[in-house]
C-alpha cells in the first residue's frame, strides 16, 4: 500500500512538471523578422547602397543578439535569397507568431523626406495590436539621427494576409543624406538592431 501511494505521488509530481513544461512551451513568444526584398529584388538603391543588403544585415544582427533564446526569433531570410510574397505569408502563417516585423528602407524623390515610418493594414484581424506595436517601435528607434515618423494605413500584401499582428517598418530614407549616412554605417545598423531587439524583449 505504501509503495502504491509513493508511486501515485511520483506520478502526481510528474504530471504537474509535464503540465508546467508544456504550458511554458506554449507561452513562449515567437517573433518573425522579415528582411525585405532579396536576390534579384534590390529594393531601394542609392549608389552602392542597396535596401536588401541593409535590412538583411539588421535582421541578422537582431537574431545574433538573442543568445539566451527566451524569445524565439525566426528570420524569413538570412542570406541574399529571393522569396515570393505569397511564400513569405505561407511561412508566417504556419509559424503563427506573436508579431511580424518586416524591415525595409524608404526612398523618395524628395530628398528632405526622412525618418522612421511604419505601415499596417486595416484588413488584418489584429489591426489594433499592429498599430500599437508600430507606434511603440517607431518611438523606440527614433533618435537625433533618425527622425520620428508615423504609422500609415496601407493594404500591403504581407500585412494584410498575415494572420498575426504585422507591420512593415521603414528605417530611414536612402534618398536622404543624413538617414543614408546612419543606416549604411555599422554603428547605425547595430543601434537599430539593438532597439528592435529591446522592443521585442519587453
Amino acid at each position: 500500500m505504501k509503495n502504491k501511494m509513493k508511486f501515485l505521488a511520483v506520478l502526481g509530481v510528474l504530471g504537474i512538471f509535464i503540465s508546467f513544461s508544456f504550458s511554458s512551451l506554449n507561452t513562449k513568444k515567437i517573433i518573425v523578422i522579415d528582411a525585405g526584398h532579396g536576390g534579384e529584388d534590390f529594393g531601394a538603391q542609392f549608389g552602392d547602397a542597396q535596401e536588401k543588403k541593409i535590412v538583411e544585415s539588421i535582421a541578422n544582427k537582431i537574431s545574433q543578439l538573442n543568445s539566451k533564446g527566451d524569445t524565439e526569433i525566426i528570420l524569413l531570410r538570412e542570406d541574399d535569397s529571393f522569396i515570393e510574397l505569397s511564400e513569405r505569408v505561407n511561412k508566417i502563417n504556419k509559424i503563427n507568431p506573436s508579431l511580424l516585423i518586416s524591415i525595409h528602407i524608404n526612398a523618395s524623390k524628395n530628398s528632405n523626406e526622412n525618418g522612421v515610418n511604419a505601415y499596417v493594414s486595416k484588413e488584418n484581424d489584429f489591426y489594433k495590436k499592429s498599430v500599437k506595436n508600430a507606434k511603440d517601435l517607431i518611438e523606440k528607434i527614433s533618435n537625433d539621427k533618425l527622425a520620428k515618423g508615423e504609422v500609415k494605413d496601407s493594404n500591403l500584401f504581407l500585412t494584410k494576409k498575415s494572420k498575426c499582428p504585422a507591420l512593415v517598418l521603414e528605417v530611414g530614407y536612402l534618398s536622404n543624406e543624413k538617414d543614408r549616412s546612419y543606416i549604411t554605417s555599422e554603428n547605425g545598423q547595430n543601434e537599430i538592431a539593438n532597439k528592435i531587439y529591446e522592443f521585442i524583449k519587453k
